[in-house]
Formats: structure tokens, C-alpha cells, sequence
């Protein structure tokens, strides 16, 4: 399990995340919205480590990260994809994901050349895997930097596979790809979902794809946890509301408008795949 307790940062005075405490459980995808602004990747840059919390702690399995670095914390079991680009532009893509496998494998401690070849072998063998599960095998010997963009998003969920993480973290993965590139980022997601023992956290403003991916939403505004729920439970709550709003929704009667507003999720079923 990861958990987060009383989750704060401070910019000089201005509270950016504000007492943020969620717990996150294996075998589930969770998005976390909420208007521009409202604390999204600062929240998830604490999470990972990019930032160190004015106060607060994360746990993963119980254990305290939260004196950890970045790097640490991936050695632990976070793994976040598309903060930053974190490839090797004049490798080859195979090249990319095996020495992404070789870390996250601790490299070859054995010194003899028989088993350093065989080291060599299983990496390789490992990076072919991956390769093939994002449907990149045709292209292992691709140059990275030749790749279009939607390629290069591929190769980084495959690095991400390549390390195995406890937790795949996606900061809208589906940012400045095309209709048609989109679908493919999502499906890697849900290849990713189908095992049971991950947490997957997703920051993302496309709620078509909150939609179709998401068990939980929680919502922030302000750097403030307004609603952690189902989908319909989220979508349903008058603080959600009036978070995207600015006041919640009434009809003619006087009462809350039951019609989602369509910046918000739809309770009404997952989108087609």
C-alpha cells in the first residue's frame, strides 16, 4: 500500500498542497483531477520525490520514503513516467530498455566473463519482452532520436515496465499525442492494470480518459482533498461541484442539478475501448 499522511508544501507562504492524506491499494487505478492550479503534479512531484514536503510523509509497504531522493524512492518502488524525458537519444531503443533492465537488476556483480556474457543475454532477452508487450520489437534498433513522439511516449512506459515498480506513476501520458497515438498509451495502461499487485496513479485534465481508466478519483482544488470516491460518488458530490463551478448546480426547483458538468467524469459507464 501506498500512503500519504498530512501531505504540505509551502512556496514562500502560498500552501501548494495542504495536509494530503490518501492511502492507494494494489489492483487499482486512481486519477487525481481538479481545476488548473489546483496542486495535481505537486502532489505527485512529493509522491515521487522531485520535491521535498514542508511537512508530512509518504509510506510504501510501511516504510517511510519521505527522507528519501528521487532516485531512492524508484529504487524502492516508485515509478513515474512523463515528468521528464529520461532517454538515451543516440541509442538504439533496445539499447534504452536494457540498460533501463540492467539497473533496475542491480547490473553484474560476477566477475568472470562467462557470466557477465550471460548477465549480457538475460538483459537483453528481457528488453526483447518489453519491447514486444508495447509493440516496439520491429523497431529495437531504431536510433530514439529518430522516433516520432508517440514512439518515444512507448519507449517510456516500456522503461517504466523495465524497472517493475510497485507503483507506475502517469502525469497525462496522453499529452501532445495524436488521436490516433492516444488509444495506444491507454492500452499500455491497461496492460499495466490487468496486474492485480500494482498501484497506478494517474494525473490527467482528459476526463474521457478518467473515464474509461479510472476506479477512484480523488479531486483536489486549492491543494485541498475535496472528495475521494467512485466515480459516481465523485461525480455526485455538490463540493465537486462547485470546485469546477464555482457553486453548485441547482435545477428549477431550487435543488442540485443532478447533470454532471462536462469538464467532470460521466457516471455513466466507460467509454468504448
Amino acid at each position: 500500500m501506498l500512503e500519504t499522511r498530512d501531505l504540505t508544501i509551502n512556496f514562500g507562504g502560498h500552501v501548494a498542497v495542504n495536509a494530503v492524506s490518501c492511502r492507494f491499494v494494489p489492483g487499482t487505478l486512481t486519477a487525481i483531477v481538479g481545476p488548473n492550479g489546483a496542486g495535481k503534479t505537486t502532489y505527485f512531484n512529493l509522491i515521487s520525490g522531485q520535491l521535498k514536503a514542508t511537512a508530512g510523509h509518504v509510506l510504501l509497504g510501511g516504510r517511510d520514503l519521505s527522507r528519501l531522493s528521487a532516485a531512492a524512492r524508484t529504487h524502492a518502488g516508485l515509478g513515474r513516467a512523463f515528468q521528464l524525458t529520461n532517454l538515451f537519444p543516440h541509442l538504439s531503443v533496445l539499447e534504452n530498455v536494457r540498460l533501463a533492465v540492467q539497473a533496475a537488476r542491480g547490473g553484474s556483480r560476477r566477475l568472470n566473463l562467462w557470466s557477465l556474457w550471460s548477465d549480457h543475454r538475460t538483459w537483453t532477452e528481457e528488453a526483447e519482452h518489453i519491447l514486444q508487450t508495447v509493440g516496439m520489437h520491429a523497431q529495437q534498433g531504431a536510433v530514439v532520436a529518430n522516433l516520432p513522439h508517440g514512439d518515444q511516449r512507448k519507449l517510456e512506459v516500456a522503461l517504466l515496465m523495465a524497472l517493475d515498480p510497485e507503483v507506475y506513476m502517469f502525469d497525462e501520458p496522453t499529452a501532445g499525442m495524436s488521436r490516433d497515438e492516444a488509444p495506444v498509451i491507454l492500452n499500455l495502461i491497461r496492460e499495466i492494470k490487468s496486474d492485480t499487485r500494482k498501484i497506478i496513479l494517474l494525473v490527467e485534465h482528459k476526463m474521457d480518459v478518467v473515464r474509461e481508466l479510472a476506479d477512484r478519483i480523488i479531486v483536489l482544488t486549492n491543494g485541498t482533498l475535496v472528495a475521494d470516491g467512485t466515480p459516481a460518488e465523485v461525480i455526485a458530490s455538490p463540493v465537486v461541484q462547485e470546485a469546477y463551478l464555482g457553486r453548485a448546480p441547482q435545477d428549477a426547483s431550487g435543488g442540485h442539478d443532478a447533470r454532471p458538468h462536462p469538464d467532470l467524469p460521466s457516471s455513466g459507464g466507460r467509454s468504448p475501448s
